[in-house]
């Protein structure tokens, strides 16, 4: 195939997920990232901005005066300026470069940044775009404020509990590889996420062992197929690869096509040819394109005089910034562009909660039954009592902050009704049953084509940007998209009412 494995240098990302990129990267060295590759990469460049920003330049008031940071530039002798930055016994030390060799296998490591400790020896410290710990009550963990690392030598403790992630293992893991090459180890190891101002520690032997045994993989020698292969810059290479030889992958990614590979089962056809029922069935409709099907005959759908469809968008973990509703002739936002964390968030989230109320309580005095419809509850729940924990007690005016038991007693009701939960019971699909497969089968079809969550993250960030025409662009884009979310639960209501008209019954596919 062309690839030497032992000249292969690892990165971290190579260590999880699919191992084959390590193959195709030594394969086609000059694949430009995919868009989406591309998006992450500028939101991780922006929050490594965010980040070094805060870091001290110089020592505050009553430190001791002697403080050295070193920002090391991109470039060829980023290694080598590296150990020179140690030598140099550096506070604070960005931008490092190194290289190791564990067993037979080289890898190269970026660290954002390394902060010198108590004793002489350094905290790796690397910056993430996903929550690394969670404010929990009675749980514990070490961290410094990202404005005092390398000045505070010793972390205090928070009530935070650690959110593992193997990536940020592996980095941290390595990292203390190469500073005890040249005794610098501080057994520590340390990540910022979506919380800028917090550094949190964790011992950085944890992730060893598993390390080595990640390390030790040997490069696979033909692709499947798995969940980011939608997003690789490689896929292109893959498919053709998948397709001739009718992988099983391609229909069931990852793992999922286990128990069948054990059967002797690797292709598609293979799997419609073993009759196994549903399965076979589901593997017949995905390669004749027929993307729902019905599980029984008869199908029904809860509707009420007053139907409301809701839809949450949220940036990352960081907060919620639109709550979209739609009551079957008009679609209106709840929406603040003004950041996240604070009164404008929960303010929003007030006007909706009250707006959400009102209607609720005009149906009970006319009458008239009511219902509110989401697609996936999962999120919706997530952040109405997320943001009546944050916000709790607090007024905008006529807006209150509802208590969290108010919450819980409206999303437990019987007017909150889960479609997701619906769709499942009676259909079922070869490529899963989310709102943007199941939506178009009842015929509804999104204003902004292609754009999905991933887009919506990067449309957010340019959203709220000082680009004042670019942020229009952007805040249009999510209020159609988030609204046609909306319009399409109430399309798969109406589809499912009429008997899901299109979708074959299980088993009665094409052929």
């Amino acid at each position: 195939m062309g690839a030497n494995f032992e000249e292969l240098e690892l990165q971290p990302t190579d260590l999880v997920g699919c191992r084959y990129r390590q193959v195709q990267r030594h394969r086609y060295p000059d694949t430009e990232p995919s868009s989406v590759g591309q998006q992450r990469a500028g939101r991780l460049r922006a929050a490594r901005a965010e980040v070094f920003a805060l870091l001290p330049q110089a020592p505050a008031l009553g430190d001791p005066k002697k403080f050295l940071r070193i920002d090391i530039p991109d470039g060829e002798s980023a290694e080598f300026d590296t150990l020179e930055a140690l030598a140099a016994e550096a506070d604070l030390i960005t931008g490092v470069v190194f290289r190791g060799r564990s067993g037979e296998s080289s890898w190269y490591l970026e660290v954002d940044a390394l902060a010198r400790m108590a004793h002489g020896t350094y905290l790796p410290v690397i910056v993430s775009n996903h929550r690394v710990a969670r404010p929990r009550e009675g749980a514990s963990m070490l961290a410094i404020s990202t404005t005092r690392l390398g000045l505070a030598r010793k972390p205090t403790e928070l009530p935070y509990q650690q959110r593992h992630h193997a990536i940020d293992g592996y980095r941290l893991s390595l990292a203390a590889r190469a500073l005890a090459e040249v005794e610098l180890d501080s057994g520590w190891g340390a990540a910022i996420g979506q919380d800028r101002t917090k550094v949190f520690l964790a011992p950085s032997n944890t992730h060893q062992q598993a390390l080595d045994a990640a390390l030790q993989v040997t490069p696979p020698t033909q692709p499947r197929r798995v969940k980011e292969c939608d997003s690789c810059r490689y896929w292109s290479f893959c498919a053709p690869e998948l397709e001739a030889v009718d992988e099983i992958s391609l229909f069931l990614s990852g793992d999922r096509a286990q128990s069948y590979r054990e059967q002797g089962i690797h292709t598609v056809t293979g799997l419609i040819d073993a009759a196994l029922g549903e399965p076979s069935a589901l593997a017949r409709a995905w390669r004749d394109e027929i993307p729902v099907l019905r599980r029984r005959a008869q199908l029904q759908a809860p509707r009420a005089d007053v139907e409301i469809d809701i839809d949450v968008e949220a940036y990352l973990d960081q907060g919620a910034y639109l709550w979209g509703v739609f009551d079957g002739r008009e679609y209106l936002p709840f929406v603040t562009w003004e950041g996240l964390g604070g009164d404008a968030e929960g303010e929003n989230f007030a006007r909706f909660w009250t707006w959400l109320m009102q209607r609720r309580e005009q149906a009970a005095a006319a009458g008239e039954s009511f219902a509110a419809y989401c697609y996936s509850a999962h999120g919706e729940n997530h952040w109405m009592l997320g943001s009546a924990r944050r916000f709790a007690g607090k007024r905008y005016g006529d807006h209150r902050i509802p208590a969290e038991d108010e919450v819980r007693e409206f999303i437990s009701s019987a007017q909150w009704i889960d479609m997701f939960r619906l769709v499942k019971e009676q259909l079922v699909g070869p490529g899963g049953l989310g709102l943007k497969i199941v939506a178009p089968a009842a015929g509804f079809h999104w204003a902004e084509a292609g754009f999905d969550g991933e887009e919506s993250v990067h449309a957010y960030r340019i959203a709220v940007g000082e680009d004042s025409a670019a942020a229009a662009r952007a805040r249009a884009q999510l209020l159609s998209y988030n609204g046609d979310d909306c319009r399409a639960t109430a399309a798969v209501r109406a589809w499912l009412e009429a008997g899901a008209p299109g979708a074959p019954l299980l088993g009665e596919g094409r052929r």
